[in-house]
């Protein structure tokens, strides 16, 4: 049967989620009982085929474990990453917490303590993943939820949970649920996880605390980072339900460690819940980790199960107040809230933190800060939740002196900021590596992200504070970086673009396009406060050197001739800097440059990219179809996991994330950044789109439908 949508392509038959369904290879349509498109609003079908309540929209769920990659629950402060395991977490990496990766190497994030791991020994025996059967995973995007069911043989049916408290930033508990077929003798087990050659000098012990006649029962591992630069405490405490709860005891297992545990009889159709909760403290927060840590296991304890989930759930059902939906294609709107899920999950109002480039998925890039934050990642979130987008600009503003005293020892005036930053402020970029003293660029991302700020914001206090005194130190940089050429005109010289395959070029496109931009933003933001202007920064701005071939495509850098690239340099003047504005111009530029892109290795938000340039166009056909390359050939099994090339495994990119629902929202939606703030151009909704609604815009929570 052909697609109803696109009417050229045979639908496919397929299982997704665990449902037969049907979808077209060509527009990614997805359809039920050859014809029954799936849309938005109409997903009954759907819910009644499911036997759990499953909704396709907010849920991604999994029966297998072939090719499993992991996703990741986090609430800003710490990432847990999920397994297919039982009850266990991979990793836990912790937000900011930084120590060397080896002796004379840079920094890298730390992986704490795996305090949520729990273990069962059933009638004796333990259970491994060879024991269960009917084993489903399923991760809640709307509620931050992820759940394991699985049959212990025929004895007895669990549902375990997990929950990086959202509003805990420290904090995370996991439910378990037992419905028992046969008697049974339980023994329950947690024992802190530990990453080889992560954490040092480990001790774990189960304590009783007393308060009067109150009794504080608790579990609690310290140690110290790779290096010895901090300590890291986790403490976790059993949750009962019942009035009378079971003994405790602590059990030791060698060199694989310490465990506490408990025993519990089970008769037949017996149904039983605990949980366990607690958090995870370093030197980074506070000077007392392994007291603090145990707070936070007492706070979790007193609380009770009820409270900790219904607190997580409000602060969830907050962020979703800014949303996106998409009615008339099932897989992309599953893709795009998991992207906005992800950038969600990795980020925290009032944090002062930034992200990496893959979140608090793993310890990839070292949980190093470059600009995939300010570039790809902070637009989505400036637009959808501005405290959010202020926090990452926070984080860049505290490390304000770091990055003068960079420009300074490099011989030039403001501020350079690193290319990869970590806690302190200083160039984390591997000597090795020369993006790390020859990738500038980063200095002009972070000032095109302050100025749109105010843009959108208009907030004039903030301007004062904190923005225009970023600005102005970034704009004297780039005065102070570019040579002035004979004819009048700037350069800027020996540089590392975007295009990270064209190293220690002259007058690369977005170097010099970017650095144009600060200039002139900081001269308006200048103007705004009353403060002088130097007129150097407007000289420079318009006397920008850009280099072009005898067909008039402008060249990626002054000696560029039509080599592969990592990804679209030129184009990015189009969207997100505004300098080409030349349709014929861009045209050419957009046709010219893809077919320069490595396919194989280059990084997941070059298409995306594309795809905005072409909605602005009005070429949707074309715009879906980038917007479709940017994240499927990157997706990985069973949930969904974006890595940052098509032949890379490194999932989750939150870079590509961010590029992909800038499709979504500058794209299709046709939202631009304006001095007059976020208003709306042209929307190009794609053909098999029946509608899309853009929930809680700007500082004013405007809700955008386009159909």
């Amino acid at each position: 049967m052909k697609c109803p949508s696109c009417k050229e392509k045979d639908l496919v038959m397929s299982e997704r989620q665990g449902i037969e369904i049907d979808y077209c290879p060509e527009c990614r349509g997805v359809w039920l009982d050859r014809g029954e498109d799936i849309h938005f609003e109409s997903r009954n079908f759907l819910l009644e085929k499911s036997n759990n309540n499953f909704d396709p929209a907010w849920q991604l769920q999994t029966h297998s474990t072939e090719n499993y990659n992991a996703p990741t629950l986090s609430n800003g402060g710490i990432g847990l990453v999920l397994s297919e395991e039982l009850m266990k977490t991979q990793k836990v990496i912790l937000a900011n917490v930084y120590d060397k990766e080896f002796e004379g190497g840079v920094s890298r994030v730390v992986a704490g303590f795996e305090f949520l791991n729990l273990r069962f020994i059933v009638d004796g025996k333990l259970v491994t993943q060879k024991d269960v059967k009917n084993w489903r995973q399923e991760l809640n995007m709307r509620t931050g939820m992820f759940t394991t069911s699985f049959d212990v043989s025929e004895k007895m049916r669990v549902v375990h949970t997990f929950f990086a408290l959202r509003h805990l930033p420290y904090m995370g508990l996991a439910t378990v649920n037992i419905k028992s077929n046969q008697p049974v003798k339980l023994v329950v087990q947690t024992m802190m996880g530990v990453q080889d050659g992560e954490l040092k000098n480990v001790k774990s012990e189960y304590r009783v605390l007393l308060d009067g006649e109150i009794k504080l029962p608790l579990f609690q591992s310290t140690g110290k980072s790779r290096l010895g630069k901090h300590e890291i405490s986790a403490a976790t405490a059993f949750l009962f339900e019942e009035a009378k709860s079971p003994l405790l005891s602590q059990v030791s297992f060698g060199k694989e460690g310490e465990a506490c545990q408990f025993e519990k009889s089970l008769a037949i159709g017996e149904d039983y819940s605990f949980a366990l909760a607690g958090g995870i403290s370093t030197t980074k927060n506070v000077s007392d980790p392994k007291s603090e840590a145990e707070r936070f296991a007492i706070y979790c304890l007193k609380q009770g199960k009820k409270v900790l989930i219904d607190g997580h759930l409000s602060a969830w059902e907050r962020l979703w107040e800014n949303d996106i939906m998409i009615e008339g294609d099932l897989e992309s709107q599953q893709a795009v809230r998991f992207a906005l899920f992800n950038l969600y999950s990795f980020s925290r109002e009032n944090s002062r933190l930034s992200i990496s480039p893959m979140g608090l998925s793993s310890q990839g890039y070292n949980g190093h800060v470059f600009w995939d934050t300010e570039l790809w990642m902070f637009p989505p979130l400036l637009v959808l939740n501005h405290g959010i987008a202020e926090s990452l600009l926070d984080y860049r503003f505290d490390r304000l002196q770091k990055a003068k005293e960079k420009a300074q020892a490099f011989g030039f005036l403001g501020a350079m900021f690193p290319w990869e930053s970590d806690d302190s402020g200083e160039e984390a970029t591997p000597t090795w590596a020369l993006t790390g003293t020859f990738e500038h660029h980063i200095t002009a991302d972070v000032g095109v992200a302050f100025w749109n700020y105010y843009r959108v914001t208009k907030n004039k206090q903030w301007l004062r504070e904190k923005g225009f005194p970023v600005l102005k130190e970034v704009a004297d940089f780039w005065a102070s970086r570019t040579t002035k050429n004979s004819d009048g005109t700037y350069s800027i010289n020996n540089v590392v673009g975007a295009d990270e395959y064209a190293q220690n070029v002259d007058d690369n496109a977005f170097t010099n396009g970017s650095a144009k931009v600060c200039l002139e933003s900081a001269s308006k933001a200048a103007k705004e406060l009353g403060e002088i202007i130097n007129p150097k920064w407007l000289d420079v701005a318009k006397k920008m050197k850009f280099h072009f071939n005898k067909e008039g495509i402008m060249l990626e850098h002054r000696t560029y001739n039509g080599e592969k690239i990592k990804q679209g340099d030129v184009n990015l003047l189009a969207y997100p800097l505004g300098i080409t504005t030349n349709k014929v111009q861009i045209m050419k530029e957009l046709k010219y440059y893809e077919s320069k892109m490595d396919e194989e290795w280059g990084p997941a938000m070059g298409h995306s990219i594309l795809s905005v340039i072409y909605s602005g166009m009005g070429e949707k056909e074309e715009a879906f179809r980038l917007f479709k390359k940017s994240y499927i050939p990157n997706s990985r099994p069973p949930f969904g996991v974006l890595s940052e090339s098509p032949k890379s495994n490194n999932p989750y990119f939150a870079t590509g994330a961010g590029g992909m629902l800038q499709a979504v929202l500058f794209g299709f939606g046709g939202l631009k950044i304006t001095d007059a703030g976020i208003v709306q151009g042209t929307p190009c909704l794609p053909k098999s789109w029946k509608k899309l609604v853009l929930k809680g815009i700007g500082i004013s929570n405007k809700t955008i439908v386009i159909e």
